[in-house]
């Protein structure tokens, strides 16, 4: 009897699994299934540039500016419900996604989405960390919950682009309700309801002020192109940025219970490794928005190929993302993620001096992809660690907010700004080229598919296509390259080195109390 209800818990944790990983698996796909099938809603759906940007990143956006208080609402009100309220609410939004017609319809999808991820993704985690109590049990759990984010977020561009050589565009997002429903059906059958009643009510005006600051924020660098970078219109919201990071901090320290302590940005090694992850971030996700379009635009290569293509970034990363935790307690923080700063931008460096119609796959991409990969890798488990180390143990629920809250916000800047910056050049060469004479240089302009397209039967226009686009994408890496070796020498300044001593025992204070 003892026996059969031991294997019954047994499988039971083993279906609870599945369900987070399920969840954990759909949502981390949506973060780079959809860049493979940028050029095909550029087309179908008749998007420029920003409106891409805004399909890659209203996903982006409303997770990272959710997913602190959506941990936070989760263990106040219960996990099991905000699971399952998640992953319905995913379903639902990524079937309306792969339905729509128009790109401001797409875009809204997309918000939807990034909303209910935001809620599923912390509850994961708490979920995980309330079924498994044993210590070894829940390291196990846990490291298969870091397996999955890592295979979903890598596995993206080839399974968007395995999709795409059968089926149209929204499929990408079709794949992705089966998958939840299931996750869905399991977390009702199985997953036990918890709930912590003690957890301090939300922070509704940091919560308020942080999505004013990222909405405008992200608004103002994806239409800056479009209204001019020294318009009147891109200073106003420059400024009124500035003005809410004032506010944002105000409100932040007089709270009781802060979303976010700021207080712990006094900490220099904490800001430089938080830095760090989201430099990190930034850089990838701007090279995938770009590149993406390079191999399938540029290069004429299918879907499916453009995603295997990005493969060594994936691989090199999951190598030197192991490394680097074994390398960071020898060598010291400092020296690994340095080391992984200058190799991502000189990657970033090296793309931008080299990049040609015909450049060579395997003698130059790759390496330039592996190099990149594997600086990531360096930076990645160090500064997360890094984190982690600097606060005392009762304050590691606040660490893990801030490092996932980091890696969003560097992904939603980076697809903001790369590619802004690479459309403001695009635009700016493609309008001084022989696209003028056209009467339709500010249509081509604004979308790289259509330039091409209409370049198809004239080699005059298709150098100059290609011209333009080589011109953005050497420019944008470049910024890039510049930013990577910045927070590498703001690393080498503040980083923890070898020598230092994470800290062991801390009193309760009141920020001790923050949120997940």
């Amino acid at each position: 009897m003892a026996h059969n209800a031991h294997l019954a818990g047994r499988v039971r944790k083993a279906g609870i699994l599945v369900s987070v990983y399920g969840a954990v698996l759909a949502i981390n796909l949506d973060l780079t299934i959809v860049n493979v099938a940028l050029p095909s809603i550029a087309t179908e759906l008749g998007a420029g540039t920003r409106g891409l940007q805004w399909v890659v990143d209203g996903y982006n956006l409303a997770f990272t500016a959710l997913v602190l208080a959506a941990g936070s609402l989760s263990d106040r009100y219960g996990r099991r419900p905000a699971l399952l309220v998640g992953l319905l609410g995913f379903a639902l939004a990524s079937a309306a996604g792969g339905m729509v017609d128009s790109t401001g319809e797409l875009i809204a999808a997309r918000f939807a989405m990034g909303a209910f991820a935001a809620l599923i993704f912390p509850t994961t985690l708490s979920i995980i960390t309330n079924t498994f109590l044993e210590r070894r049990q829940r390291a196990a759990a846990l490291g298969g919950w870091g397996a999955v984010v890592g295979v979903g977020v890598a596995s993206g561009p080839v399974v968007g682009g395995l999709l795409l050589e059968h089926f149209y565009w929204g499929s990408v997002f079709w794949a992705l309700v089966p998958l939840a429903l299931l996750a869905a059906v399991l977390g009702f059958v199985l997953v036990p309801e918890s709930r912590d009643p003690s957890v301090p009510a939300l922070d509704l005006r940091g919560l308020a002020t942080s999505i004013a600051l990222l909405g405008v924020l992200v608004h103002t660098v994806i239409e800056a192109p479009e209204q001019g970078w020294g318009s009147s219109a891109t200073v106003i919201g420059f400024v009124i940025s500035l003005g809410l990071v004032v506010v944002f901090v105000a409100v932040e320290r007089a709270a009781e219970h802060p979303m976010l302590d700021v207080r712990l940005f006094a900490d220099r090694r904490f800001s430089a490794a938080t830095a760090a992850v989201t430099v990190t971030f930034f850089s990838l996700a701007g090279f995938i928005f770009v590149i993406t379009q390079y191999f399938q635009v540029v290069r004429g290569f299918g879907p499916l190929s453009t995603g295997a293509r990005i493969l060594p970034v994936a691989l090199s990363i999951a190598v030197a993302s192991i490394a680097g935790g074994l390398l960071a307690p020898r060598l010291g923080t400092r020296a690994v993620v340095v080391t992984g700063l200058v190799s991502f931008g000189t990657a970033m460096a090296w793309l931008a001096g080299s990049a040609e119609i015909d450049t060579p796959y395997w003698t130059t991409i790759v390496p330039q992809m592996t190099l990149m990969g594997l600086g990531l890798g360096l930076i990645s488990t160090p500064a997360t660690e890094s984190i982690m180390l600097v606060l005392p143990p009762s304050r590691a629920g606040v660490g893990s907010a801030v490092n996932d809250a980091t890696r969003e916000l560097g992904s939603t800047l980076g697809v903001a700004v790369v590619g802004s910056v690479f459309s403001s050049i695009f635009a700016s060469r493609l309008l001084d080229s022989g696209f003028a004479a056209t009467g339709k240089a500010a249509e081509a302009a604004d979308s790289v598919p259509v330039a091409f397209g209409m370049a198809t039967r004239d080699p005059s226009l298709l150098a100059a296509a290609q011209d333009s686009f080589l011109s953005g994408l050497a420019v944008a890496c470049a910024v890039v390259a510049g930013l990577c070796y910045a927070a590498a020498v703001a690393g080498l300044i503040a980083l923890p080195g070898r020598r230092f001593q994470p800290q062991r025992t801390s009193h309760t204070r009141r920020q001790d109390l923050v949120p997940k």
